[in-house]
Order: C-alpha cells, then structure tokens, then sequence
C-alpha cells in the first residue's frame, strides 16, 4: 500500500502548523503555490487565530477561496498586538497581496515652511523630511493648493520667496515687489523690525488666528486712511483682500475642532472611493481621493480600517481622525498612532452637529469621484476589449508596454517603455534603459530596441525563474512596439532566443507623411493593416505610442542636459572639490584646464606635482 506523499494545501496545511504555533501576538503571511503572498494579518493570538482558519467552511467566500490556495503560511512573533499592527500595515503595503486592502501611495505631501534660520525668513513650498529649522505648515492635498496658497501669501503678508543666493546678491528690488509680492528686504525696503512684524502676523494667521490678524490690519488701515495716508491704507486693503481669497479658497473651515483628518468611504460596484480632507489651525487644507485595492465582497468599515492604518505607516497622525465608519478595531488603531505620532490621538465617527456635516459633504464627493471612476473604467474596459478584436488577441490586454527609443544621430541614446491597464497609465512601472552597447552603430534603432528589449525580458525570465514575489517587472500581455515590420522582426527574435511565450507582440509604424489616422499595425505572421481613422481603438492606441515617445524624449532630454553640464574634471581621481574650484578660479574654464602646460598646471595652489601630471595626462593620452 503506497502512502500519501502529495503536499498540503488550504485548511489542511494550515492546521498542521497548529502543534507549533504560540499563544502569543504576531503577523502572519499565507502564501501560495507559486510563492506569491496571498494575505497579510495580524492576531492576538496566533496559535487561535490559524485555528479558526483550519476549521475551514464556516468563513465568507472571500476567505475561503484565500484559504483554499494557500500552501505555505509564514510568522513572526511580536511584543504586542499593537506592534503586530503596525508590522501589518509595513507588510501590506511593502508586498500587496491579493486578498487585503492596498492602495498606491503618493509622494510626501507638501508643506508650506516659514524659515527661522535667517534674519529675514523665507516663505516657500517644501515636501520630504523636515530638517529644515523653521515652522512647517500642512500637509497640503497638493502642490497646487500650496502653490496657490504661497501666491495668495505673498500678497497679504510681503514675505521673500527667493534663495539665500539671490537675496544676498541682490542690488535693487525685483519683478515681485514691482507686483506687489514681496517687502523687497534684500535691498532695505523694510527694517528688520518691520519685517519680523510681516513674519508675525504670517505666522499667526497660518496658526489659526486669522480673525486676529484681519482686525489688527483693518484698524491700521482706518487709522492710515483717517490720517490721510491713503497710499498705505490702499496697502494694507489689498492685503486684507489677499487673506479673504485664501480663507475662501479652502471651502469648509470648521469651528468645532482646529486639527483632524477626515476619511469618508463611499463602496459601490465592488470599489471604493475614500476622500480624505486635512484640517489644520480651523482651516480646510485640501482634500484627495483614493481607490484602494480590495476584494469586491470586504466590509466597508474593514476596508476604511485597513486603509488608514497603511496611509500613516510613514506620516503621524494628527490629534483627532474623523472617519465615515465605526472602525471594529478603533481602540487598537488609536493606540498605534499614539505610538507611532508621539502624542495622543483620538478616532471618533461624528454622529451630529457640525462634524457630521462636514463629513456628510464629504461623503457626497467619495459618491460622485466614485460614479466618475466607475464611469471611466466602463469607458477603459470596452477600449482593452476593442484592442484585443482588432489585434487578433484572445483576451483583453491587463498590462500593455510600449517601447520606444530616442537619440540624436545616436548620441545620448535612450529606449523606455511606458505601461497602461484598465486603470489607464501606470506611471510608477515605466522604465528607461541607458544604451550599452559599445559596438552600437550610432542611429541604429534596430540594435537599440534589441538590447532593451533583451534587457526587459531577461530580467523578466530571471525573477519567474526565482520566484520573485514582489518583482518590478511583472509580464505584459501586449507589447507594443513603435515601428514598423524591421523592430517587429527584432522583437520576435528577442522573445524566441529568451524563450518568451503567450505575449502578445504589435508594431505600429506612422503612416504616410507621419499623418495621424493613417499608422500601419504589424502582428506576426499577417499582413500590415490600418483602422478606421474615427475608431476609437485607433485613438486609444495613438494616445499610448505618444505617451512613450513624451516619456523617452523627456528622458533623452535630461540624459543630453546632464551631459552637457558635466565637467571633465569630475572624472580625474583626486581633484575634489576645492581643487576642481582652485582650477577654474586659475585657468577660467575647463578647456582652459585642458590646454594648460604641465608647468602651469603645477602653479595652481592645492596642486602638487603627481596631481598636475595627473592632470595633464588625462588631456594629453598621448
């Protein structure tokens, strides 16, 4: 009698890790067959946890399909719940998988800093870590309202915009106190005292105390025009005018609390749109929706959970958070962000007055971003279904790239691809590619697109050969090429020496005296052929080709500005820069450096005589 030898999997394997679980917090990971991670979670108890998972056929669909896949599961132990937590959030948004809540995170938001390291504090837009020493004001939803906002402050409180260079440089006032935007302190226009006059009421008025500020302003101003100085009373009218645009700017400014952040969620057709506003010193700060990543059957309130524990895994929370849903594990979650923010902070779901206003009007934008979203991916969807008819493909495309090269007269050369689905352009996957090829005849398209596209997809082979989890390459169902049937031959050749199979390849070449309308399209083994020129598919896949000719020709541009910019003597080991300085101070410029004799090159101070024969051979190899 032969025994059974086949492996675990689903409930099965996960009660088998029961015998050594611990009755202790910790993360867990379930993962499949193929490695991927399916499920992140956190437990109290680990050991109770996996236990009600190897139970198996009493949990929603959702969580039985997750268990039935899984064949490995992964743990670690932690020193509380609320550590597990944290862990949690790190690890969901670090490997995103399938069955929890994910999003895409933005970039830091920006901040508007009030500098205290100068005697005349600069106003200006910052995003990233604060090491600056000065007050920082925020975060703003974007860089255009903080944009926006700067415009508008400069205006009202006079503060200088410009870099310590400039205003040290400065001999005369600029453009900015000719409109009105700045004291002009660089030239003496405004005292010290005067200007930290100017810093103060900014400051306050940034802190919440703008009604302060606006009455101090108004009294200055009836005294100025009762004194007949109307040329000032005009000033300081234009200023008060200027802090009544900012403050109607920002819509809601609530009067019941002075810093939160609302979450209101909104789900419908199995996604969910979650807005959220930032509330600082009684003002609207902006707001910004998010679409996380969710299975279509998870509870709102999970979803909204799960959510704001991963979007303040790297930004502290403020005092209190304002949320649509009552969140099942609010207390754990508040004690976390205390944890992480250093200070305490509250999560409350407002039920009445003010508050439930507010979140009641921003419960009505989470609806309408979401019908606009749900009304686009319809519109997404039947364009990749139209795709995939015109091209012959037997589904439609989830992934599609789109190569393209760029150069001039092959200097400087640059292949990139761009990425779109059914949520339109992937901007965080495109890639750009520097040409290596030594031997490269300089122009030659055929050869760049052959390295980069070996380049892509030999890497794309190595991490499915390794299993690579989390791989920044995932595999495209359509590639699409710009070009003709010479890069389409290329691109066949790549996939067949590299083994690539079941992606789909497409060249599209411009037609005619580069007529939009009128592009060819090359699939394997058939003949060239045109689209109607009013079909939408046709426009929808121009859009794509001129999305990656703007992103290689902007990369080409930046590779060709760096280029230009660049020193010869960066490249000489040893000249640093306090040489590199005394050379051009001596000699002018780098092609001076270059024509100097071994004589001269050894009067330069700071230069000794290996240093300057150094020198002098990199210029003069022969």
């Amino acid at each position: 009698m032969q025994s059974d030898t086949r492996p675990l999997k689903g409930a099965e394997l996960i009660a088998s890790y029961l015998k050594t679980l611990p009755d202790q917090p910790g993360v867990y990971r379930m993962l499949n067959a193929a490695g991927e991670v399916l499920y992140v979670g956190k437990a109290k108890s680990l050991k109770k946890r996996v236990s009600a998972y190897a139970r198996g056929g009493v949990h929603a669909d959702r969580l039985t399909r997750m268990v039935a896949e899984t064949a490995e599961m992964l743990f670690i132990t932690t020193a509380s719940e609320t550590e597990a937590l944290l862990l949690e959030s790190n690890l969901i948004k670090q490997l995103k998988p399938r069955y929890n809540v994910s999003y895409r995170d933005d970039k830091s938001f920006p901040n508007i800093l009030l500098r205290q390291d100068h005697p005349f504090p600069q106003l200006l837009k910052h995003r990233g870590a604060k090491s600056t020493k000065g007050i920082y004001f925020g975060p703003f939803a974007s860089a255009g309202a903080v944009t926006r906002t700067l415009n508008t402050l400069q205006r009202a409180f006079l503060l200088r915009s410009c870099s310590d260079s400039v205003f040290a440089s400065r001999t005369r006032p600029c453009l900015l106190f000719q409109i009105k935007r700045c004291s002009a302190p660089c030239v003496g226009r405004v005292d010290e005292a005067g200007y930290r006059s100017l810093v103060e009421e900014a400051e306050s008025f940034l802190a919440g105390k703008s009604r302060i500020v606006q009455d101090v302003l108004i009294q200055e101003m009836n005294q100025a025009a009762d004194s007949l100085d109307f040329e000032r009373a005009a000033r300081l009218r234009d200023r008060l005018k200027a802090m009544s645009q900012v403050q109607s700017s920002q819509g809601v400014n609530p009067s019941t609390f002075d810093e939160a952040d609302l979450f209101a969620a909104y789900a419908e057709g199995g996604q969910t749109c979650i807005q959220v506003f930032f509330f600082r010193a009684g003002q609207n700060w902006g707001n910004r929706p998010y679409f996380p990543r969710h299975v279509p059957d998870m509870a709102l309130a999970d979803v909204l959970e799960s959510f704001i524990g991963q979007f303040y895994d790297e930004r502290a929370a403020p005092k209190l958070l304002l949320t649509s849903e009552e969140l099942p594990g609010k207390a754990l979650l508040a004690e976390a962000l205390t944890l992480r923010a250093g200070g305490k902070v509250e999560i409350s779901m407002p039920q009445r007055g003010e508050k439930r206003e507010i979140m009641d009007r921003a419960l009505v934008n989470a609806r309408e971003q979401l019908g606009r979203r749900l009304a686009e991916n319809s519109a997404q969807a039947q364009l990749l279904e139209g795709v995939a008819e015109v091209l012959g493909l037997d589904t439609a495309p989830r992934r599609i790239e789109v190569y393209d090269n760029s150069h001039i007269q092959g200097a400087h050369a640059i292949g990139a691809f761009i990425v779109a689905g059914p949520d339109g352009f992937e901007k965080n996957q495109y890639r750009k590619f520097n040409i290596k090829t030594a031997e490269l005849t300089p122009g030659d398209d055929y050869a760049m697109m052959r390295e980069v596209l070996t380049r892509r997809f030999a890497r794309l082979i190595k991490d499915e050969s390794e299993q690579v989890v989390e791989s920044k390459w995932r595999r495209p169902d359509l590639v699409l090429i710009d070009g003709g049937p010479g890069q389409l031959s290329v691109a066949c050749q790549v996939f067949a020496d590299l083994g690539v199979e079941d992606i789909d390849l497409v060249a599209i070449s411009k037609g005619p005296d580069r007529d939009a309308g009128r592009e060819h399209f090359y699939v394997p083994g058939k003949e060239g052929f045109r689209l109607d020129p009013k079909s939408p598919v046709l426009y929808y896949l121009q859009r794509l080709r001129d999305e990656a000719h703007r992103f290689a020709i902007g990369s080409h541009r930046k590779k060709r500005s760096a280029a230009i910019g660049a020193n010869p003597l960066d490249e000489i080991t040893g000249v640093g820069a306090s040489r590199k300085r005394a050379l051009l101070q001596h000699f002018g410029s780098a092609r001076a450096v270059a024509a100097a004799s071994l004589t001269d090159l050894e009067s330069v101070a700071g230069v000794s005589e290996t240093l300057a024969r150094k020198i002098f051979d990199f210029f003069h190899p022969n």
